[in-house]
């Protein structure tokens, strides 16, 4: 199973992005400390990173799967190229890859 389900944006401020989709839109915000929010939207759960060691340049798109593993070998033979390797976060546990494009995005499991 593959499941886009998940994107993450790049922010200055994780709290603010968060508080202004809960004021503006009423969505549900669950902080997991001052620099990452996630934001519950009907058919999307989106995530505001203020890290900068740890910010895409670009909003991140995640895919779901059930078999991370698998995912990380199908992407490699479909010509991806591995940008992080597989890391837990609150959750479960992801890699995040470049296609041959040049767009980055991630892959994750709740294993």
């Amino acid at each position: 199973m593959y499941e886009v389900d998940f994107a993450e944006f790049p922010s200055t401020s994780a709290t603010a992005s968060g508080e202004f989709f809960a004021r503006a839109f009423g969505w549900e915000v669950t902080p997991y400390g001052p620099t990452y929010a996630d934001v519950r939207a009907p058919g999307l759960t989106f995530g505001f990173q203020a890290d900068t060691a740890q910010q895409t340049r670009a909003p991140l798109v995640t895919i779901r799967t059930d078999d991370l593993t698998a995912a990380r070998t199908a992407v490699v033979a479909a010509g991806g190229e591995v940008t992080k390797e597989p890391f837990a976060f609150p959750g479960g546990r992801r890699f995040h890859f470049r296609e041959p494009g040049g767009s980055e995005l991630a892959v994750w499991s709740p294993e």
